[in-house]
């Protein structure tokens, strides 16, 4: 336990961080009370859920509107220094297991729906209003005078590798390979293999920035018709 003459040092620097703002509610919103705010979802996240893994490996940001719904044994495991922007949602159904990387940032109003293994990698970012899904519905084989989601799902375990990028707006219901980047407003629907840039719906892919003898084959059948045109 800190003695008397240091928890005093530690208030007094405090009060000289907060004197930095000269209109307190601007040290509220930008000083410390972010991280408080952060610091008590963070704790109810973990007095709500007592029958679920749920582990924050370090610090980690917890945004306003943060929700899960784990009604089982379902596991979140989140790396040090990941940042959840305001409205992220998970839902994770059976024992799934969701993994996040260290340092990913998760923005605004993103979400995860799964009941298979998902993991995201190191460094990734995760753009506003995305969406991560371990399957689709089998609509085809569906009965015609039932509802479609009464033919349950194809669900398969996700991975986005390590120092990606998902941007806006996009669905992924299939792996991204490390380093790859996903456009705006795209559905990846097929792996998208590493060091890649696809755009699209489905997602394709329309650049390769890595080793040239891994170049994915849609790459080197382009490479090869530029050569012979």
């Amino acid at each position: 336990m800190p003695g008397s003459g240091e928890m005093l040092a530690r208030s007094r620097r405090r009060l000289r961080r907060l004197r930095r703002y000269r209109d307190p509610r601007r040290a509220i919103y930008y000083g410390p009370g972010p991280r408080l705010m952060s610091w008590l979802r963070k704790r109810w996240i973990l007095f709500t859920h007592p029958h679920a893994t749920i582990v924050f490996e370090g610090p980690v940001h917890i945004g306003p509107g943060f929700s899960l719904y784990i009604p089982h044994r379902g596991s979140l495991i989140v790396g040090p220094g990941v940042e959840f922007r305001r409205g992220f949602r998970a839902e994770i159904v059976g024992d799934a297991v969701v993994r996040i990387g260290a340092r990913c940032v998760i923005s605004y109003y993103a979400l995860i729906q799964t009941q298979s293994p998902i993991e995201i990698g190191d460094f990734c970012g995760i753009g506003q209003s995305c969406a991560i899904y371990d399957g689709n519905h089998n609509f085809r084989e569906a009965d015609p005078d039932k509802p479609f989601y009464d033919a349950g799902f194809g669900t398969h375990p996700i991975r986005i590798g390590r120092n990606c990028g998902v941007l806006t707006k996009t669905t992924v219901m299939a792996d991204v390979g490390d380093n790859s980047q996903v456009g705006a407003n795209s559905v990846v629907t097929r792996p998208i293999p590493a060091n890649c840039v696809a755009v699209g719906a489905p997602a394709r892919v329309i650049d390769y920035f890595g080793p040239e003898e891994e170049a994915p084959p849609e790459i080197r059948e382009r490479q090869a018709s530029d050569r012979g045109n």
